[in-house]
Order: structure tokens, then C-alpha cells, then sequence
């Protein structure tokens, strides 16, 4: 099997500006006084996973001498999408112990209070399980379609 050593290096760098955008969403208070608008607010975090990926794949292409094609590029950023969903597991837990413990509490209340759910449906999608299997899930399908786009741009043309 070929090295994944810089595919883990960018699926950790990945993990750790994730959970530095967690910080930063819970400083801004999207996690509490402006929950309301979490739901918005945290899909400006997908311009910062596209550029982790572009960076991802040219530091592969650049390991390959510069010469990368669409395949080498599709499944580079596939392997890192598989290892960012083996990580999500670790990042969810490290959110929401460390980072913002009350989340899911404020949420669960958000939802209840906009009439939305009522507290059972709140505290069935809202907790740490569903969260877990929303990363790992999301981490693979987004990641692989980041990583569609992303190898079309960063292929060599010659390839």
C-alpha cells in the first residue's frame, strides 16, 4: 500500500480548523445568545474546508514531482475524507465536552421555545450520538464532493 502520510497530515490539519471554527463559533455566540441563527452561520465554515482541501491537494501533487492526475488527485482527497470521518468521532467529543459542553442543551431549549420540536424530538436529534453519525456521514459526503471539484482544478492538464 502507498504512503497516506500527507493524507493524514491534512486530515488532521482539517480536524484541528474544525474545532478551531468551533471555538470561534462559540466566542461569536452562535452557540448561545445567537443560536437562532447557528444554523446559517456555521455553512461559512465551507469555504474554509474547500481551501483546506486545495491546499491538500497541491501539497500531493507537489509530493508527486507536480504531475497529478484527476484519479491520483479524486482518491488523495478520498482517503482524506475517510480518515476525517474516522477523526469526527474524537472532534464531536472534544466540542462538546470541551468547547461548548452546553450545546446541545441550548439548542435543544432553541428548538422547543421556536416552536419547532417538542422536548422529545428536540433530545432525539439534538445529542451527542446523532451528531456523531451527522460528522462521519457529512465528513465522507461532503469531503468527497469537495474533493471532486477541488482534483478538476488542481489536476495537471496534461494528465
Amino acid at each position: 500500500m502507498k504512503s497516506i502520510k500527507i493524507e493524514l497530515k491534512w486530515a488532521i490539519i482539517f480536524s484541528v480548523v474544525m474545532l478551531l471554527w468551533m471555538v470561534l463559533e462559540k466566542t461569536l455566540g452562535w452557540h448561545d445568545k445567537l443560536i437562532a441563527k447557528h444554523a446559517v452561520y456555521t455553512n461559512f465554515f465551507a469555504p474554509i474546508a474547500i481551501l483546506v482541501y486545495v491546499f491538500a491537494l497541491l501539497d500531493k501533487k507537489k509530493s508527486l514531482g507536480g504531475e497529478m492526475g484527476f484519479k491520483t488527485a479524486f482518491v488523495s482527497g478520498s482517503i482524506i475524507s475517510m480518515l476525517v470521518a474516522l477523526i469526527s468521532p474524537l472532534a464531536q467529543y472534544i466540542t462538546h465536552n470541551y468547547i461548548t459542553p452546553d450545546f446541545f442543551t441550548n439548542v435543544q431549549t432553541y428548538a422547543v421555545e421556536s416552536g419547532n420540536m417538542n422536548i422529545e424530538e428536540a433530545k432525539a436529534y439534538f445529542n451527542f450520538k446523532g451528531y456523531v453519525y451527522q460528522s462521519f456521514i457529512g465528513a465522507l459526503l461532503m469531503g468527497i464532493a469537495t474533493t471532486a471539484i477541488v482534483a478538476i482544478f488542481v489536476r495537471s492538464k496534461n494528465k
